[in-house]
């Protein structure tokens, strides 16, 4: 086992790989996340700590001398291709990651040991139950249906699904197995259940441009909105290839019948 294979980050990043359900690429390295041009020219790439392709998520675990000086990682002495020492260089980058990844349209979550048990100096305890129930919380999103949307991802990924970037960019979520397609809208909770369901099957019609029998469609919803959606007749749904999916709040997912 290497060092890094050991490490704190490695303890996190498999955390989060649990909560998610997907295996991480680890010191993944964008073509477009570049660092400063070295001799001759040559910008290598930035590697991140963490990429879940399915999710769209980067996570990034930093440890203390990300956030203050620790001269044995800085080596204040030594200049390196910004032309600055690689405290400073370690700041500089760690912004542009912030900014590219983001620009990138793809998520980012930044974890430290404050976020977890870890003691003093910065190293972890690694109280599993405790940083797992943390981790959940970080790699939460803001709205609802950013909640439901996750929890429909990872589930598809278990049952061999591969999301990949939609045909039409308004569309939340698309994913293929085989030749099998699914394209998918989602909603979280809200005041407006009937409206917003009646919304969603009307953003599906929008997308239905192909008559490929392989292709189906996906209304993912919360529980709570589930006698909205079903204000549309199983047989219509059948008919339109529309599958109805639920979000339970504990984020578990079941298919309606159809």
């Amino acid at each position: 086992m290497g060092a890094r294979d050991d490490s704190d980050e490695a303890y996190v990043v498999g955390l989060c790989a649990r909560i998610l359900g997907e295996p991480a690429l680890t010191q993944h390295r964008f073509d477009w996340l570049l660092g400063d041009p070295g001799a001759g020219g040559r910008r290598a790439r930035l590697p991140v700590d963490a990429y879940w392709p399915g999710h769209q998520l980067v996570v990034e675990y930093r440890e203390p001398q990300h956030d203050r000086p620790v001269p044995h990682f800085d080596k204040p002495d030594r200049l390196t291709v910004s032309g600055v020492h690689r405290g400073e260089q370690r700041a500089l980058y760690d912004a542009r990651r912030e900014t590219e990844i983001q620009v990138h349209g793809l998520r980012l979550v930044v974890v430290g040991p404050a976020d977890l048990d870890a003691d003093g100096r910065g190293r972890l305890r690694r109280d599993e139950e405790s940083d797992l129930a943390a981790l959940r919380k970080i790699l939460a999103r803001a709205s609802d249906e950013d909640r439901v949307l996750d929890a429909f991802r990872t589930w598809l990924l278990t049952e061999g699904w591969t999301p990949v970037e939609p045909t039409d960019r308004w569309t939340d979520l698309e994913a293929v197995r085989g030749q099998e397609r699914l394209i998918c809208e989602a909603k979280g909770r809200t005041s407006e259940k009937g409206i917003d369901a009646d919304v969603a099957y009307g953003q599906l019609l929008r997308r239905m441009t192909s008559q490929d029998a392989r292709i189906r469609y996906a209304l993912v919803v919360p529980s709570s909105s589930l006698k909205a959606v079903e204000r549309v007749p199983r047989h219509v749904r059948d008919v339109l290839r529309i599958e109805v999916y639920e979000v339970s709040d504990d984020n578990e997912v079941r298919r309606l019948p159809g």
